[in-house]
């Protein structure tokens, strides 16, 4: 684990003590929302929760066992979602920043350094480090990617109610042959991105 506080402590050792970790879920996928969480975990030895890492090399279970245990560990954290709209509107790489800077000016405490995986954003007042696989490489970030992934992935299951046609529940929007087949046969529903799926479907 000491390996994944780098980025933590060189800041920490810079006199910062209130830092951030960002991530999102949902980029790629050709249906629902991008998901964004913010969070500000307790950095000290004792306190930092075992088993964290980025969220895509975890079972779905221990996603889930862990998603606990941050929300109930952490100082503060917000999860914003980007919609489908919003998404097609402006491109899916401005709406992960939307939803990033909306995750940083909704925590309940301004962060002093926000460390954030892979996406350049600009806070002002505020130290924003962009890190290449930062889910892997930083123990905020994983537990951000954490929270992100879980909260989106609860959604989907709760899109897949809503329009049963896509199982969503299966493949949470992403665009397997299964998604792709459906989405040929169903046409689109109101939670697929258009700019995602116009290869597949003619309007």
């Amino acid at each position: 684990m000491s390996n994944m506080l780098d980025y933590e402590n060189k800041y920490l050792s810079q006199g910062y003590t209130v830092i951030a970790g960002i991530d999102e879920a949902g980029r790629g996928p050709l249906a629902g929302p991008v998901c964004v969480a913010s969070v500000i975990m307790p950095l000290d030895a004792d306190k930092i929760i075992d088993g964290v890492n980025d969220s895509k090399k975890l079972t779905e279970k221990k996603r889930n066992e862990l998603f606990d245990k941050i929300i109930d560990a952490a100082y503060f954290f917000d999860i914003e979602y980007v919609n489908v709209d919003i998404i097609d509107k402006i491109n899916i790489l401005e709406a992960t920043k939307l939803g990033m800077n909306n995750a940083i000016k909704n925590l309940s405490i301004k962060p002093e350094v926000v460390l954030i995986d892979a996406v350049k954003i600009n806070q002002p007042n505020i130290i924003c480090e962009s890190i290449i696989k930062g889910d892997a490489l930083s123990y905020s970030i994983a537990c951000a990617s954490i929270l992100a992934k879980v909260s989106r992935d609860r959604l989907m299951l709760e899109l897949d109610e809503k329009y049963p046609n896509y199982n969503f529940k299966k493949h949470k929007g992403y665009g397997t042959k299964e998604h792709i087949e459906n989405l040929k046969k169903f046409g689109p529903c109101v939670e697929h991105r258009k700019s995602f799926i116009k290869n597949f479907v003619k309007d």
